[in-house]
């Protein structure tokens, strides 16, 4: 059956980004047959089990409470689970100095969510017919974004800055204040800080400039931190969380082990959360009252903060510190390789100048020594112009064991080396 569909119909029921990749990897592998691939794809966290065993005991302590029934088997307030709020609200407030109340806080079905009521609900086309943009201040940011608009043409991401440590092989990523506009025409703002794919961190002078900035129109400003403190903690430099004004903090439990139930929270001015809760009451009711009920219990007892502190941060980080160093010691040193500096959450960013190929093409000659990695393309969302360098990159995934990784990019320098010297044979 093809129905005929809208124009959103259309759109949305598109693989957009990463997600057309990820098909083609899971084909990839299926019709792989007796070859061994070492999967750096995934986003999917790894199952710790001091996390796993947390979750399992807030579980079977819901399941023995007299409120069991009152969570799993009726409807709750679309605003989220009182007791989840009330534990935010007392954690952050204790944690980071705040003044918060429950009008602070949304519960959501994951993060993902929130970016797509608030750049719809700030996005988009007026009453008036003008067009307002949701900005992306940093390019290259997490693909998902790529597909929240329903207004494509409202998506727009700036290029960066880059700092280069030509003789370190290192580089990183900073916002361009020279190029960055902000009008009566901007909707809302939204960054992953720590950033998806490259493990990038905005400094929090960054943030307050983009902040200040977007102040001067009344401009919302997203801040992405499901990878980011308190919890899942995956920040490996020094970063401090950012609230008040016009800033939505965005949180999600995904990388803290509860990606399954899809819990995110967004706190901020009430008059911002009052929109996106009623965006959600449309759309969704609530998110699991399940997931949220033995979230509150592990916010509570300090355990999901210990744990991301102590168990999943060091896991990640040594996971990175394995990749920096078989990956320094496989790459010659004349290529013009640099590798995005690891601040954070469960990724690499590997950047291959002036390489002959393109990304796609890379990722193809990669899976035939075993590799798969993810293009670095699909993570420029709403970037309009044409810009060589997102052929460029590769992310690669910090979650499998430190033989693969260290195996991985044996394999991957061979293959790159081999292809710039392929081109230079030939020339």
């Amino acid at each position: 059956m093809e129905p005929a569909l809208t124009q959103f119909g259309t759109q949305m029921s598109r693989l957009s980004g990463v997600r057309a990749i990820m098909k083609d990897i899971i084909e990839t592998l299926r019709a792989g047959g007796r070859q061994q691939f070492i999967n750096l794809s995934a986003g999917n966290p790894v199952i710790l089990p001091p996390v796993e065993q947390v979750w399992r005991e807030c579980t079977a302590d819901l399941l023995a409470s007299p409120e069991y029934g009152e969570v799993v088997c009726r409807y709750g307030s679309s605003q989220g689970y009182q007791p989840l709020i009330d534990a935010v609200v007392t954690d952050f407030n204790q944690r980071y100095g705040l003044n918060l109340s429950d009008r602070n806080i949304l519960i959501t079905p994951g993060s993902q969510s929130v970016y797509f009521y608030a750049a719809n609900a700030f996005g988009g086309y007026t009453s008036e017919g003008k067009l307002k943009q949701v900005v992306l201040p940093l390019s290259p940011e997490y693909t998902g974004y790529g597909g929240v608009c329903l207004t494509p043409e409202a998506l727009k991401a700036y290029q960066p800055k880059l700092d280069i440590e030509e003789g370190n092989h290192r580089f990183k990523y900073r916002p361009d204040f020279s190029q960055l506009r902000i009008t009566e025409d901007t909707g809302c703002f939204i960054f992953s800080r720590p950033c998806n794919p490259t493990g990038n961190v905005l400094t929090d002078e960054e943030v307050k400039k983009i902040s200040g900035l977007a102040s001067e129109y009344n401009v919302p400003v997203l801040i992405d931190s499901a990878y980011g403190p308190p919890f899942p903690a995956l920040n490996f430099t020094e970063m401090t969380p950012q609230f008040g004004g016009n800033l939505l903090h965005c949180m999600s439990l995904s990388k803290a082990g509860l990606p399954g139930e899809r819990i995110g929270v967004a706190i901020g001015d009430p008059d911002l959360i009052s929109i996106l809760e009623a965006f959600q009451t449309n759309l969704c009711i609530h998110s699991s009252r399940y997931g949220q009920a033995i979230a509150a219990r592990a916010i509570q007892s300090g355990q999901l903060a210990n744990l991301s502190e102590t168990v999943i941060r060091p896991h990640y980080q040594g996971k990175f510190a394995q990749l920096e160093a078989s990956l320094t010691e496989a790459m010659p040193n004349s290529l013009p390789w640099f590798l995005h500096k690891g601040e954070g959450a469960i990724f690499a960013w590997l950047w291959l100048r002036d390489l002959p190929i393109t990304d796609w093409e890379l990722y193809q000659s990669l899976k035939k020594v075993g590799i798969i990695v993810v293009p670095g393309s699909t993570f420029f969302p709403g970037l309009q112009e044409e810009w060589v360098h997102k052929h460029q990159c590769i992310r690669i995934s910090l979650t499998a064991t430190d033989e693969e990784i260290s195996t991985a990019m044996s394999r991957l320098a061979q293959v790159v080396e081999a292809t710039y010297l392929q081109t230079a044979v030939s020339r």
